[in-house]
């Protein structure tokens, strides 16, 4: 099954204390090349969301991956005070009273209102909870990204093997020309032959002038070419319907597709066949374009 490389997925969900959302998308890449933002709270599970999305989403692309926390409740922590620093500061504040004779109006709620006399220890969050909760978000949106990915790919199936049966349909024009003219060539190349060795007053060989106009009309002749071509058009449908991914696979193909073209065009000595193979050469290179994108 074909898949796309290029999507886009989105998911939120609100826990108890958090409201948590992801953000994936990707476009085309040779190879799995993946960022991850995230909070600097959740930044160790950097390794674990990229090891997520390239055995769980998506094996080959260019993935960015956003990660987002906001905090709906504040979490229990343990305020203390800050015996040294309160010390100090109190000192301070009596230094400050006598030597410019200042009103006596050191308290409690005055000292309190300085942050630094107390410490807060904030509640530290279990790794193993908060991967949880970030995983099950991940999940969500990796499912819509999938399934952008999987409409982008059936899109391009039904518009490659469109194309490819335009590109079998000219395949089969230039096998009829190819016939007819490699019978014609033969028997023009046998005429011409005959003609030079009367002019010169040579006997003629039959055996060897008929093996002569045989090995040149082979030279034309593209069979194999076509037969080959055919083959690769049944192996890319066949890679298009298996459930690993393919992109690799058929870049390939159209390696070969493309060579064999070339050679029909390159042994075919005929104006027509040369017309048919620049639409077939002008229609793999849209597949080709399009392949690029399949992951």
């Amino acid at each position: 099954m074909i898949q796309s490389m290029t999507a886009y997925g989105r998911a939120k969900k609100a826990f108890p204390d958090y409201n948590i959302t992801v953000e994936m998308k990707s476009v085309n890449s040779r190879y799995f090349d993946c960022t991850v933002r995230l909070p600097r709270a959740y930044s160790y599970l950097e390794e674990k969301v990229k090891a997520y999305v390239q055995n769980h989403v998506i094996a080959r692309g260019k993935v960015e991956i956003s990660v987002g926390c906001e905090r709906v409740a504040e979490s229990e922590g343990q305020i203390h005070v800050n015996p040294a620093y309160a010390a100090a500061y109190i000192a301070a504040l009596k230094e400050l009273r006598d030597a410019f004779s200042l009103p006596d109006d050191i308290t409690v709620t005055r000292v309190a209102r300085n942050p630094d006399v107390f410490t807060c220890e904030a509640q530290e969050e279990d790794p193993e909870a908060a991967w949880a909760r970030v995983s099950e978000v991940l999940r969500e949106a990796g499912e819509s990204f999938g399934a952008m990915r999987r409409a982008e790919g059936e899109k391009t199936e039904a518009d490659i093997t469109e194309k490819l049966a335009h590109v079998a349909a000219w395949a089969d024009e230039v096998e009829d020309i190819s016939r007819r003219d490699t019978v014609g060539y033969r028997d023009k190349l046998e005429a011409r032959l005959r003609a030079i060795l009367d002019d010169n007053s040579i006997a003629i060989d039959e055996n060897r002038l008929l093996t002569e106009c045989a090995i040149w009309a082979d030279k034309i002749a593209i069979d194999e070419e076509l037969a080959r071509l055919r083959s690769h058009f049944g192996a890319f449908r066949d890679i298009c319907a298996e459930p690993a991914p393919s992109g690799k696979k058929l870049d390939f193909l159209m390696q070969e597709l493309n060579r064999e073209t070339n050679t029909i065009g390159s042994k075919a000595n005929n104006a027509s066949i040369a017309r048919l193979v620049v639409n077939m050469k002008n229609e793999l290179e849209k597949i080709r374009e399009q392949v690029q994108n399949i992951e």
